[in-house]
């Protein structure tokens, strides 16, 4: 007797084992959900205000500029976020699914606008916003396609996608533990590579694993944040920490929505256009990940209406983004590690993330107090959240029946990805604008493992 689809979800759900503290429906006390965000907050700051700050070093924009579109990142995240773990209607995963500024967007951005200085900042930024906007629907649209194309996107190349996040998160996770780019060009104790750099990461890393070990549930919920700050007071008295930088910082920011109007730019948008596509592959892979480490099916109607509801509010949120003068957002990987170290998935801790990031929006001489944390402190704990994300994406393919031709999906799927990840010249004679949209690991991963499910065909 074979059951509906329906009835296999009811006869997962309880036996799907997990040695979660909290699962998503739960209401964790006060106490232990601001812990818990607290720690989400410091996994993904760094990342929210990273894509502003590049961008306008990269399109030369004023200080001033810079500090309102970091605020506003801030603002857009903490917004998007409640939205998707809220979940209103039809929009939101209902997950502990957190969002915040899109990486996968820069490059397409800095080529598209970074010859046309001579427009002037704020109409550079009216067309970035109205192009951001524009291309929006795509995922939109993107989201109620998805239950029509479950041999296309199948758990296999959900998990490739997952796994090449992790993978690619890892580089950025390493960099850091190295000291960052700007170590790069220095000498002595900061210079890149140093066994100062090196001992502080390793000193955050092992904190986490040895806290993480240990069974009190408070202990173990705070393994992050306690690991960061054990890095923080040693760079601290290491000498690496300067507070002076914090005097440039303004004291609050008030929300501008069109401060800058809105422009359109026809290349930026056919480059946008297909990011935003790869991105709704991104957002499947991730709420394919939060599922499963949440113990949550990742196949069956309820498991595609949260995904259709994910990657729907991705759209929205994108739009809503530019509307607050903030880049294009996305679901991020890192959280699903954290997820899995802290034992915390309940969607309600999504809230307080959410109220946080509203708050530092409005303060951003607090969140300069993350800014000026070294590099290597966050790399330490970072590295090991990516690697977990990884392995959720070798979870998912493992789940799956592997024989020939999935082999074949695989090998060329991580050959491209991790191919273009390892050497990026790769693509340095390609049009700039599919050099930029390609110089992803997980784009091109991702587009491949898509491309090759449907030539190569798994399903006899």
């Amino acid at each position: 007797m074979e059951m509906t689809e329906n009835e296999v979800d009811k006869f997962i759900q309880p036996i799907r084992k997990t040695d979660l503290i909290y699962q998503i429906e739960d209401n964790p006390p006060f106490k232990e959900a601001v812990f818990a965000g607290l720690q989400h907050l410091l996994a993904i700051f760094i990342a929210i205000i990273t894509p502003p700050l590049i961008i306008s070093q990269a399109l030369n924009f004023t200080v001033e500029t810079t500090g309102f579109l970091v605020s506003m990142a801030l603002l857009a995240s903490g917004i998007s976020t409640f939205i998707q773990c809220r979940k209103f209607g039809p929009v939101g995963c209902g997950l502990l699914c957190i969002q915040g500024t899109s990486f996968s967007f820069i490059g397409a951005l800095t080529a598209s606008f970074a010859a046309k200085g001579d427009m002037g900042e704020a109409a550079i930024l009216a067309a970035i916003f109205g192009v951001c906007i524009a291309a929006s629907p795509v995922e939109m649209i993107v989201s109620r396609l998805l239950k029509y194309t479950k041999k296309i996107i199948t758990p296999l190349v959900s998990g490739i996608v997952v796994t090449m996040i992790g993978l690619s998160l890892i580089k950025v996770a390493i960099i850091s533990c190295g000291g960052g780019f700007n170590a790069m060009s220095v000498e002595g104790a900061r210079s890149f590579g140093s066994m100062q750099n090196l001992g502080l990461a390793a000193l955050v890393l092992v904190s986490i694993l040895v806290l993480n070990s240990i069974r009190n549930k408070y202990i173990r919920m705070s393994s992050i944040i306690i690991g960061i700050i054990i890095g923080y007071v040693t760079a601290y008295f290491m000498g690496w920490i300067d507070f002076s930088k914090m005097g440039a910082i303004g004291v609050i920011t008030i929300p501008q929505p069109f401060k800058y109007g809105l422009g359109f730019d026809l290349s930026a948008f056919i480059a946008v256009a297909l990011i935003y596509f790869i991105t709704s592959i991104e957002a499947y892979g991730d709420i394919t990940a939060n599922s499963m480490i949440g113990g949550e099916p990742i196949e069956g109607p309820k498991f595609m209406k949260r995904v259709q509801g994910g990657v729907l509010a991705d759209g929205i949120n994108s739009a809503l983004a530019g509307v607050l003068n903030s880049f294009p957002n996305s679901i991020f990987a890192q959280n699903n590690g954290l997820i899995q170290l802290t034992g915390v998935a309940s969607r309600r801790v999504g809230y307080y993330i959410a109220a946080f990031l509203v708050i530092l929006s409005a303060f951003p001489f607090v969140g300069g107090i993350f800014s000026i944390m070294p590099e290597p402190v966050l790399g330490g704990a970072t590295l090991l959240m990516f690697g977990t994300v990884a392995a959720s994406g070798v979870r998912i393919i493992a789940s799956q029946d592997i024989d020939r031709k999935a082999i074949l999906v695989l090998a060329v799927s991580f050959a491209c990805g991790l191919g273009v990840e390892l050497v990026p010249n790769i693509l340095s004679q390609m049009p700039a604008t599919i050099s930029g949209i390609f110089s992803s690991g997980i784009t091109t991963g991702g587009v491949v493992a898509i491309i090759a499910n449907v030539v190569i065909r798994i399903k006899e």
